[in-house]
């Protein structure tokens, strides 16, 4: 699964050339990253691409709680992102980073579709109520629960 974006044209290439199937999104990057967690369920193996790193911490931390694998590193390409990540206490710029090194310790993960993906359903408006589906991880358990929200809309406090 890759991002459709026009900065993973060569990775998307790359992996046609070498014979592997492509599923393209346009957005949920963190989403997509999860569903490698489920490939009996999803088909997918492996999320490819450059994205940001709040997100790809969020990842990470979804990972921890189902038993997922990431590796990553940052890209600093420019001299500003440099002198950034040096302030932030990044002393290797080239390091690859593994999950333990993004997320340490129990974690929760927890994310409500806004839209209809994949993986939840978007915020449906009924005449008085509101719906939502929420997603919630512990990396200690390996705990996940779906929730399914109504919200009743209120006209007097």
């Amino acid at each position: 699964m890759i991002l459709d974006r026009p900065r993973h044209a060569d990775i998307i290439a790359a992996v046609r050339k070498a014979g592997g199937s492509v599923s393209l999104i346009s957005d949920g990057d963190v989403a997509g990253v999860i569903h490698t967690a489920e490939p009996d369920k999803t088909g997918i193996d492996i999320y490819l691409g450059i994205g940001g790193a709040p997100e790809g911490v969020l990842a990470a931390a979804a990972l921890r709680c189902i038993g997922g694998q990431m590796q990553c590193r940052l890209i600093l390409d420019t001299p500003e992102r440099r002198e950034r990540s040096a302030k932030m206490g990044i002393s290797d710029p080239r390091k690859k980073y593994e999950i333990e090194d993004m997320v340490r310790g129990d974690c929760l993960f927890a994310a409500t579709g806004i839209t209809d993906g994949r993986m939840l359903d978007g915020v449906k408006f009924g005449k008085d109520i509101v719906e939502t589906e929420t997603v919630v991880m512990r990396s200690i358990t390996g705990t996940v629960r779906r929730i399914k929200g109504e919200h009743r809309r209120l006209t007097k406090f």
